[in-house]
């Protein structure tokens, strides 16, 4: 326990916000242990971050979490199949599967699947791998595909066995047809049909790009199906791999609960995935719905004002509700994130107050607002405080900023610099929102 206590204190003072890890820490001690994570490794990082990735996973198993891993091995297949001069065909997204090309791909699989037991147990974590008998397959279409599986049933016995025996699962791309024929499976689906079976607190996808793009090769922080899956397929910039995986991640989440989500992030930021409320990936989840409000009820007005003093930590003027100049209010279902925007400058908004609780930015409802606010608003302005905590992923956020004094002034969507210079001024003369010594 001294050595637990030992590395989560390195962890805490790596990811800065001890309260944020201790809190995530807690949540997954409550799970089953193998109901704390399914992690799905990409075949690409599996050859080129190997030592990374087993020193992220053996991090995990030094706090006492026990995530089951599974992996895939596309690109050294690949490449094994061009050695051999055997040529690689896909239909549907599907590799054909000829019993030439399952006598080198069993051996691909099971080297890589071997390579991260080892790299595991040099780093003192007890790994096995489990290469068959987790998937009971029959097959997909014999004639189109050859010899890939369709998952009938899932096993999950030897992974059982496994955790029981505090050892980590590394679970390999394979399955068995009830005769014993060895098939080929698609990682992706097999990692679908796992998960439901397991239906594990979190799931994690680790890929090389450490979560989705958006147009501008930039992470897209936060994707909630219910309002952002239709316009995302729609843009000429989610190109076929993206829209692939958005489809196949929204079927894996029709299974599960609507609370469940998956995070796609990099080997790198997989603690901080974990562990903090912002992440550091694409997190996606069937989510709740964006409300948009153009009034405060007597009921809205309550709640927000309760997101605000509890997420600021400050006491609101009496009367900041009245004769706001609203554009709109933008609110999850549940209020645990919201935006409320005014008229500004040249018919540009002006965003006044954007909060979010902690539940709510563990869950990305915080950035799922966030996303429907830039749809909702493409030209935007904003000020904050620079010793806000908040400040630095604004940063991230804006198209231009201007820090003077206290204050940081940022936008979004906006070109023209003389509009620049108004919304800036406007942002530093506007007034406190707070009661006397209390600041945004």
């Amino acid at each position: 326990m001294a050595e637990i206590r030992s590395v989560v204190s390195q962890v805490l003072s790596q990811l800065g916000t001890s309260r944020e890890a201790r809190y995530y820490l807690k949540q997954y001690s409550h799970d089953a242990d193998m109901q704390f994570a399914v992690i799905k490794v990409g075949g690409a990082v599996l050859e080129e971050e190997l030592d990374p990735l087993a020193s992220a996973l053996a991090f995990l198993r030094n706090l006492g979490l026990m995530p089951i891993i599974l992996h895939g091995a596309g690109p050294q297949l690949d490449v094994a199949l061009q050695e051999a001069s055997i040529e690689t065909v896909k239909r549907r997204g599907l590799r054909v599967t000829t019993p030439e090309v399952m006598e080198i791909a069993r051996p691909v699989i099971y080297r890589a699947n071997r390579r991260l037991v080892s790299a595991l147990d040099a780093l003192g974590v007890r790994a096995q791998g489990v290469q068959h008998g987790v998937f009971v397959c029959d097959y997909l279409d014999r004639e189109e595909f050859g010899l890939v599986g369709h998952i009938s049933n899932v096993d999950l016995e030897a992974i059982r066995d496994a955790v029981e025996r505090g050892v980590l699962p590394v679970v390999a791309c394979l399955g068995e047809s009830p005769t014993g024929q060895v098939m080929n499976i698609n990682a992706d689906i097999a990692a679908r049909e796992l998960i439901w079976e397991v239906k594990p607190h979190k799931i994690i996808f680790l890929t090389g790009t450490g979560g989705l793009l958006d147009e501008s090769g930039r992470i897209i922080s936060a994707i909630s199906l219910r309002t952002d899956y239709e316009y995302l397929v729609a843009q000429n910039w989610v190109h076929s791999g993206m829209q692939l995986k958005l489809e196949q991640i929204s079927q894996l989440l029709s299974g599960l609960p609507e609370t469940a989500s998956v995070s796609i992030t990099s080997v790198d930021s997989l603690a901080r995935e974990l562990f903090t409320h912002r992440g550091a990936g694409t997190l996606i989840r069937v989510g709740e719905e964006i409300i948009e409000s153009h009034s405060f009820s007597p009921e809205l007005r309550e709640k927000a004002a309760g997101l605000l003093e509890q997420s600021f930590g400050r006491r609101l003027k009496p009367g900041y509700f009245d004769d706001l100049p609203l554009e709109c209010i933008l609110s999850s279902e549940t209020t645990g994130a919201m935006a409320i925007v005014l008229k500004g400058v040249d018919g540009i908004p002006y965003l006044d107050k954007f909060a979010v609780t902690p539940e709510a930015q563990g869950a990305g409802l915080g950035a799922a607002v966030w996303q429907a606010l830039i749809h909702r608003c493409p030209q935007l302005y904003w000020r904050s405080r620079t010793d806000n905590p908040v400040t630095p992923w604004y940063f991230d956020q804006a198209d231009a900023s201007l820090t003077q004094d206290k204050w940081v002034a940022f936008s979004v969507g906006i070109d023209n610099f003389d509009q620049l210079r108004r919304c800036r001024d406007d942002c530093l003369a506007r007034g406190e929102s707070w009661e006397e010594n209390e600041h945004v």
